[in-house]
């Protein structure tokens, strides 16, 4: 008898050649109906999610020398372990974090198309800048836990653009993700125009590892991963949770820092 295992297998080969010439397909024609425009300025670009060539060379990646505990960037090459004052004189719970970028007009649009104009497409790019700024981080990660939001915001806003970008990092570099480490257990308000004080306030007392998330968190190094970094009361508030549940080490990846005047390391 003639065995049908060979014309099933070129079957199902044709098939899936077939989705992706019509995937393919579908997607020139969308380009032709709706080109791709710059996610930062809306000019004509020749890629979905890339950037014009301007507000490419308006981005200010982030990269040594810089504090080894805040990756706040040096003006000039210190040498290998020095610290900011910053970090000297209010040391945050975390013990590193890193950024790709500054927040800028550029890196703030990109924030604001993810965050709020739903642009989903543009996490796998942010995603593989920051997996690139923080590889010392994951390198030695257990796992990744994204900056929760309230169950009422996360209802408006139909997702969480931390653990969309968490995601693409996961992807990038093959840590994996412990969604259910964190929760946000009290509603916030929003901390844009508060002080550093009227920050870390705002967040006392927000974040908890449920009972279930426990063994997610005891004895792992984890990386709490957020779309920008401020004041750092947020990922501070974070990182005191997963360490009073027993977390063996936190860092913090962000894809964009506030940088402040620059001061002299110490």
């Amino acid at each position: 008898m003639q065995s049908t295992a060979a014309p099933d297998v070129w079957y199902r080969k044709g098939l899936a050649s077939l989705g992706r010439g019509v995937r393919a397909s579908l997607g020139h024609a969308l380009n032709i109906g709706l080109p791709p425009l710059c996610p930062a300025c809306r000019q004509l670009v020749g890629d979905t999610g890339a950037l014009c060539a301007e507000c490419w060379s308006g981005l200010s990646f982030i990269a040594p020398p810089y504090c080894e505990r805040l990756g706040i960037p040096f003006a000039y090459d210190p040498g290998p372990g020095i610290l900011s004052m910053q970090a000297i004189a209010d040391p945050p719970a975390y013990q590193r974090a890193r950024a790709a970028v500054r927040f800028d007009e550029v890196s703030r649009k990109l924030v604001h198309a993810l965050k709020y104009g739903d642009r989903l497409d543009l996490a796998p790019t942010l995603g593989r800048w920051m997996a690139g700024a923080g590889r010392d981080l994951v390198a030695e990660a257990d796992g990744l836990v994204p900056v929760p939001l309230h169950w009422r915001r996360l209802w408006t806003r139909r997702f969480n653009q931390s653990a969309a970008l968490a995601k693409e990092i996961g992807r990038a570099t093959g840590v994996p993700l412990a969604y259910g480490a964190l929760t946000r257990v009290k509603a916030t308000v929003q901390q844009v125009g508060l002080s550093k004080s009227e920050r870390a306030l705002n967040v006392q007392g927000a974040f908890r590892v449920p009972p279930d998330g426990k063994a997610e968190v005891a004895g792992r190094r984890l990386i709490l991963v957020d779309d920008v970094l401020t004041s750092g009361a947020t990922v501070d508030a974070c990182a005191r949770a997963l360490l009073r549940a027993g977390a063996a080490n936190v860092d913090v990846l962000v894809f964009a820092r506030v940088v402040e005047a620059v001061r002299v390391p110490i």
